[in-house]
């Protein structure tokens, strides 16, 4: 469970204004006093994020979100912070504190008015994402208080709320089992998808390279080897310098070819014509996006300019190294074909906020993008969402090389 890594897990955000009871949550739900809980606003800054394992229903990412309406100085940044954390949730703990609440204006007189204090629902309804609305503090707030705050919250979410006292646990289980119910899915993806079944041979190139981190894999080479064992494929491995020789010790070529996508062009050259050929990446671009959408993004590529623009972006804030994929490989690739072409970047989660100029042009002419392994799919489609809205193609590192190479016909998606 400890080892899970964050983009594998179902993330699940808690969202509500300030001191409506967030933190105290997170803390009752898992055990651990995390996130510094003070009946002054804007106390929690940064997402807090905290690991956990929930029975039937597996590895879980809980993340305490800084306060809507946070009028302190650093509101506008934390409120940045809040909404990058709700681009990557799966599910979403809307909360309401229960004590807010009074008959004869859904809230305190000293607060700002009901349609106020519900903006921030505004923002989490427009994502599409599922929510479990919380009414919180239920402790403080008296009978009638609660009351009217279900039949408000419910006619605003169409869902019946949980009642929850993070002081005395009271609803923390039926919390605990509403989670499992909204955010278990029967849709778990195969990374290799229909590209292979059991018993088939998968033969997996794998460059161990200065960008290949000592003694152990990357992830996306774990993952898609795990995917395979799942699945009974029979699964073997070897560098491109030894493909030729691998081959040759098989009794019959592989039913499919993964690589990594800096060797496209010299691996289809040498592979057997009855052997399927994909990368990492593009299997990566498919479990993360849309994988067709990459690969329409891709097509951009043969409309690029000496005066296009484009934006690479990286999901891991890694130290750059001698011929890295994404700052040097893939620049030198379009550099090749459209000199003085300008090429920008962003790591982590530094994607622009805004993709369009003050007249709604769009900034760059191509978004190519990493395998994502470090994000969750819910956040790589709030990429691909926004590229899509500021009318820019967007593609995937894997994609754009078979692409350049000239070979993205022949290379299978799942």
């Amino acid at each position: 469970m400890t080892q899970t890594p964050n983009s594998l897990r179902i993330q699940i955000g808690i969202f509500g204004r300030t001191n409506s009871g967030k933190s105290s949550l997170l803390n009752a739900l898992t055990n651990q006093d995390l996130s510094i809980v003070s009946p002054e606003p804007g106390t929690t800054a940064d997402p807090v994020k905290k690991t956990m394992e929930i029975s039937g229903l597996g590895p879980v990412l809980f993340v305490d979100t800084a306060g809507f309406c946070d009028k302190t100085t650093l509101g506008g940044k934390r409120l940045e912070k809040t909404r990058d954390a709700l681009a990557s949730a799966d599910l979403i703990l809307a909360v309401f504190g229960a004590d807010e609440f009074q008959e004869k204006n859904s809230f305190d007189e000293n607060r700002k008015n009901s349609e106020e204090q519900f903006s921030f629902l505004e923002q989490i309804l427009k994502s599409g994402k599922k929510i479990i609305p919380v009414l919180t503090k239920i402790d403080l707030a008296s009978k009638s208080q609660i009351e009217f705050a279900e039949k408000k919250i419910e006619s605003l979410t169409k869902k019946i709320p949980v009642r929850v006292s993070a002081v005395s646990r009271e609803g923390i289980e039926n919390l605990i089992q509403r989670i499992r119910d909204e955010a278990k899915t029967d849709d778990e993806k195969s990374l290799t998808g229909n590209l292979c079944a059991a018993g088939d041979l998968v033969l997996l190139v794998m460059p161990q390279d200065i960008q290949a981190p000592k003694g152990r894999l990357i992830l996306p080479q774990v993952q898609v080897l795990r995917d395979l064992l799942d699945k009974k494929c029979i699964a073997i491995s070897c560098t491109a310098d030894s493909f030729e020789q691998t081959l040759r010790t098989l009794a019959f070529p592989p039913k499919l070819i993964i690589i990594d996508s800096q060797v496209f062009p010299l691996i289809n050259s040498l592979r057997p014509k009855q052997s399927s050929l994909t990368s990492f990446s593009v299997l990566m671009a498919a479990a993360k996006g849309k994988i067709n959408s990459f690969k329409e993004g891709a097509h951009a590529i043969k409309n690029l300019k000496s005066d296009s623009r484009v934006l690479i972006a990286e999901a891991c804030a890694h130290v750059p190294q001698d011929e890295d994929i994404g700052r040097i490989k893939i620049p030198r690739m379009l550099k090749k074909i459209v000199p003085g072409i300008k090429i920008d970047f962003v790591r982590g989660t530094d994607f622009p906020a805004q993709l369009t100029d003050e007249n709604g042009a769009p900034l760059y002419d191509l978004i190519i993008h990493c395998g994502a392994c470090m994000f969750n799919r819910a956040y790589v489609l709030h990429r691909q969402a926004l590229a899509k809205a500021a009318g820019i193609p967007m593609t995937n590192y894997g994609i754009a090389i078979a692409q350049i190479s000239g070979i993205l016909d022949e290379v299978v998606l799942p």
